[in-house]
């Protein structure tokens, strides 16, 4: 599951799409919490009431589930503090507290007790004390308004209401008013956020990390993702940094562990906080993501950790420094790289547009529709194909320079054209300094791989989209003689006269009238690019002005057509999802079950990383010995269910009829990506750790009994 880009996705009648056409049931749906009363949970098989999960007042379940800045979910589990989240959403931690002789993500990590917890660096976990729908308010008045008009009184709105929410908000909390569908929606979210967090229990690399990439994304899985943290707080229980004074978080609420087992179609649910979707986007939305977008972003992905795999192979300190940054940008790889593949297969673009053919015949068919609704669907292609028309041109420049911070020396030149201003002595050197920092961990065989990378790119792009400025240079040359002609080039800028930062520098001040041909080609590049991206800034702007409100208008529409109540896209505030245990038919002659156990982990140990189970793993297994965990000859491992959930869903808690946790969301299958633009009933399913296996590994095989002491269990055999 997506770890920082860094995985979203109704009511009686739907208006979203069940293998892109509407569901017309309870198939899908990433609730507000507002929405649970709403839902039949009694007639599905709950055994707790709404305002169990979710209460304005306060006292659901709700409030135990929190979120890390990591970008993940996570639940409180004790009424100590302890934090109970996947494994890749505490890697940065495990890095950052590694040396080259103390690598805590190959080795793992037990505090041993509360004294020995160390510091997660960075990390920082949110509570939601309450969530409202503020919608009629930030709407009242702005019924004959559009366009910018109607833009600045929602934000004159909820800039009102914040501040006077905010005066009367608890001290420590924060109040944040978010626009969800294009202004569909408007939450209004109370939070509290602490700053002290530590890491507890860790299982090794091939426990929480088994299977690697090859199994990322994928059904059968083996995988251990899980980490124990603590929340502290000063001692009058305000958020507070890291200090020895520091004492346990006292939550509200927590969590219940049940180890009773599950057996498939059993009733489970999931509550976090899952990250973007888009299900109600248009056609050509899709479209650009499927054909432009995400089949981009999987070869740029590849590119970064590929570059940094090679620079760590040799050098033990910068391996481990680079592995979270590895890990999260072939996550991410794999993630665009199926969701483009999965968006063909189901062919999203042509059911959608079948969906916008009837939604605009509907409008047709009435004078009151068309009054109201005018021609959206055409109006929207018109703008998505103008905007769209050099998409996969748009997707390369705007990541170049690399976001990531892979080119230094390119994106100061670069800064420094944009800019296109002459600064006086003081105010260059203060420039210097900023450009000294951004050099200061350059890794020059990494610069030269993406920039190299991205030159490829331009070289690819189809006829009618080319990047001039690129082809005034190389675009005479074909094939090797080309690449060859680009490394020369690449190799001025990462080792030629702007890798020293006061030329940089200089070029904030008056220019020199020496003429130099290589210096001439590295700020006609910079230009080329400055111009694209004002060109490029336009067409957004343009597109930008007209979208929201035609995406509105398209929504209002396709709601009034269905019927019914719509759950907001996700946006990373916390939602509610539920579904059963239940495998999937992956394709033509194959169904998968929905569990696994550790006899199958053992069955893929081949004893070279990543498919390398620990020996004492093994051991235990051939003996048996599973303490209260075990059945039928082994220990659960990872299950599937129905759940709809996507990448910030990870670390979730999946938790049975009675509310009681019996998992831990951590993935999501191959053949459900790209459901940030659709929900396939069929095949959609969340992969969770069993929460027997969780802590069987911390008391069996982790040696840390001392941290499931402090849990509440419920179901199977005393302990």
């Amino acid at each position: 599951m997506n770890r920082k880009i860094v995985a979203s996705y109704l009511l009686l009648a739907a208006v979203l799409f069940s293998s892109i056409t509407p569901a017309l049931a309870f198939d899908e749906g990433m609730f507000a919490p507002g929405q649970i009363s709403s839902l039949p949970l009694k007639k599905l098989g709950f055994k707790i009431k709404a305002e169990d999960i979710y209460n304005p007042n306060g006292g659901g379940l709700s409030e135990a589930i929190v979120r890390l800045d990591s970008g993940c979910s996570a639940e409180l589990v004790s009424a100590e503090g302890l934090i109970l989240t996947n494994h890749h959403c505490a890697f940065d931690g495990l890095v950052k507290a590694s040396t080259p002789d103390r690598d805590l993500v190959e080795t793992g990590f037990n505090a041993g007790s509360r004294a020995g917890e160390i510091p997660a660096e960075g990390f920082t976990m949110s509570v939601t004390n309450r969530v409202e729908d503020v919608t009629a308010k930030i709407k009242a008045g702005t019924e004959n308004l559009s366009g910018a008009e109607l833009n600045a009184a929602y934000q004159r709105n909820i800039k009102a209401l914040t501040d006077a929410e905010q005066a009367k908000a608890p001290k420590g909390s924060t109040i944040a008013i978010q626009m969800v569908n294009n202004g569909y929606y408007f939450y209004l979210y109370q939070t509290t956020k602490y700053e002290d967090i530590r890491i507890v229990y860790a299982p090794p690399r091939n426990i929480g990390v088994f299977g690697g990439d090859p199994d990322n994304f994928e059904w059968t899985r083996h995988t251990g993702d899980f980490t124990f943290l603590r929340a502290y707080t000063a001692p009058d229980g305000s958020s507070a940094k890291f200090s020895k004074n520091n004492v346990p978080y006292k939550p509200k609420r927590f969590l219940t562990m049940n180890i009773g087992g599950l057996k498939e179609n059993d009733l489970v649910w999931v509550m976090g906080y899952p990250g973007g979707t888009t299900r109600y986007r248009e056609s050509w939305s899709i479209d650009y993501a499927e054909k432009a977008n995400f089949p981009f972003l999987e070869r740029w992905l590849s590119a970064l950790s590929d570059s940094y795999r090679a620079i760590g192979a040799g050098d033990e300190n910068k391996r481990i420094a680079f592995q979270s940054d590895i890990a999260s940008w072939d996550n991410s790889r794999k993630a665009f790289g199926g969701g483009h593949l999965q968006l063909k297969r189901v062919n999203a673009v042509g059911q959608r547009k079948a969906e916008e053919a009837k939604l605009t015949a509907w409008i047709a068919a009435d004078a009151n529709r068309q009054k109201k609704y005018g021609n959206v669907i055409a109006d929207i292609k018109k703008l998505s194909e103008e905007t769209n028309a050099t998409q996969n041109r748009d997707v390369v420049l705007r990541r170049f320079p690399d976001p990531t911070g892979s080119m230094p020396v390119f994106s100061q030149v670069f800064a420094a054209i944009a800019a296109n201003k002459m600064l006086n002595d003081t105010e260059r050197a203060a420039k210097l300094e900023e450009i000294k920092k951004a050099y200061a961990d350059r890794e020059p065989a990494h610069e030269t791989a993406m920039l190299k990378f991205f030159l490829k790119e331009f070289d690819a792009l189809p006829a009618g989209q080319k990047f001039k400025t690129v082809e005034d240079m190389f675009g005479s040359l074909k094939g090797q003689a080309r690449r060859e002609a680009e490394a020369k080039f690449v190799d001025t800028i990462v080792n030629g006269e702007y890798s020293n930062p006061e030329r940089v520098a200089g070029l904030y001040g008056p220019r020199t009238m020496e003429f130099n041909e290589t210096r001439e080609k590295i700020l006609g590049l910079a230009r080329g690019v400055v111009e694209a991206m004002k060109e490029f800034g336009a067409r957004n702007a343009k597109f930008g002005a007209a979208i929201n409100g035609l995406r509105l208008s398209y929504m209002n529409a396709l709601t009034e057509m269905k019927g019914g109540v719509v759950y907001p896209d996700a946006n990373f505030t916390q939602r509610f999802s539920y579904g059963n245990v239940k495998g999937y038919q992956s394709r033509e002659a194959e169904f998968r079950t929905p569990f696994t156990t550790l006899r199958g982990m053992i069955e893929k140990d081949t004893g070279v990383k990543p498919f390398d189970a620990p020996q004492k793993l093994i051991d235990l297994q051939n003996a048996g010995d599973f303490g209260r965990y075990g059945s039928n000859g082994s220990v659960g491992v990872n299950f599937l269910s129905s759940t709809d959930i996507i990448g910030g869903n990870s670390g979730s808690p999946l938790l049975n009829a009675n509310g009681e946790q019996v998992g831990l969301c951590f993935d999501g299958n191959f053949e459900g990506l790209g459901n940030d633009f659709y929900y396939d009933k069929e095949k959609n399913r969340t992969i969770s750790v069993d929460i027997r296996y969780v802590l069987f590994i911390t008391e069996k095989f982790g040696g840390a009994k001392w941290v499931v002491d402090e849990l509440k269990i419920v179901g199977g055999p005393k302990g």
